[in-house]
């Protein structure tokens, strides 16, 4: 796994446990970050994608999943795929890491995490999202 994958799998373990109990002790995010990165880089990585999900732009991310998931309201995701989603969707539009990496880092997230059929909505759903903004 590469520095930037971990940092992505600790970013999504947070989102998810922000997603299911809102308002999460700051500190306690810090902590656990520090205790499963050793790299300050990686480090703070993984806390840029955090705070651009959960503090910045997560209604602007969720309205962007709402309009490309067809007949799907983020509600009826599951937790792990619409928080892959939402990390890999912001790492789309506010990075300049290539489209294709972040998919691919997205599915894997999803095959790691999620159902069995995660890694396929995720792919499905991220055809829409490239097309919407494409990067190389």
């Amino acid at each position: 796994m590469t520095r930037r994958s971990r940092a992505r799998e600790v970013a999504l373990q947070i989102l998810y446990q922000e997603d299911l109990n809102p308002g999460g002790d700051t500190a306690l995010i810090e902590s656990f970050v520090e205790g499963r990165i050793q790299s300050t880089e990686v480090r703070e990585f993984a806390k840029s994608l955090i705070n651009g999900v959960r503090r910045r732009n997560l209604a602007e991310l969720d309205s962007q999943l709402e309009d490309i998931a067809d007949n799907w309201s983020l509600l009826r995701m599951a937790v792990i795929d619409r928080n892959v989603l939402r990390l890999a969707t912001y790492e789309i539009i506010f990075s300049s890491t290539p489209g294709r990496v972040v998919i691919n880092e997205a599915i894997e997230l999803a095959k790691r995490y999620g159902s069995t059929q995660s890694s396929r909505f995720v792919n499905d759903i991220f055809d829409w999202v490239l097309a919407l903004y494409p990067r190389e």
